[in-house]
């Protein structure tokens, strides 16, 4: 079914394009959701990525499979876009929390993807960014450092700077 899909997509059906879209619109959005400061942007950045995707899927190996070649568009779409709005951007600063938050396992294994998500958009977008990068997306801070054209020290301490962060951020969540 996927590959008729695809061959529709190739022929510039909009039936097949719109089928496309609704059958990894979720999947998307959950990559999207991590890049991005809202819900709003994260639709915009999914809708470039698959603009994106309608423009250039006649280069598609159909041999291979579509979500590695979908994940990698939507990725490259967000770095883009971070790119794109990083001049715009202010770095927020948020509260620390003085208290250390204590490794409790019924804590963190309360925490629903939701939570998750929001509070990862709470960083700053250099943190942020290189956070999904390295933490979930897999890449090495070489790797990082040259997509985002920032050194590695640069990308190992936003890393750092992010998991400090969002220590504090659940701190501040789970303590009230």
């Amino acid at each position: 079914m996927i590959k008729e899909i695809i061959k529709g997509c190739q022929k510039r059906r909009r039936k097949s394009q719109k089928k496309l879209y609704r059958m990894f619109y979720a999947y998307g959005m959950s990559i999207t959701l991590r890049y991005a400061d809202s819900r709003g942007q994260a639709a915009e950045i999914l809708n470039d990525s698959f603009m994106k995707v309608f423009n250039n899927i006649s280069s598609y190996d159909t041999k291979r499979p579509f979500k590695p070649w979908l994940r990698r568009i939507i990725v490259n779409t967000s770095i883009n876009h971070y790119h794109k709005h990083k001049k715009d951007r202010q770095l927020v600063e948020l509260d620390l929390v003085k208290h250390k938050m204590s490794q409790r396992p019924e804590i963190l294994s309360g925490i629903s993807y939701d939570e998750v998500v929001d509070m990862v958009q709470q960083l700053s977008p250099a943190y942020r960014t290189v956070f999904n990068l390295h933490v979930i997306e897999g890449f090495k801070h070489k790797e990082i450092a040259d997509m985002l054209d920032i050194t590695v020290g640069t990308s190992k301490s936003n890393l750092s700077k992010a998991k400090k962060n969002l220590q504090s951020i659940v701190e501040k969540n789970f303590s009230q």
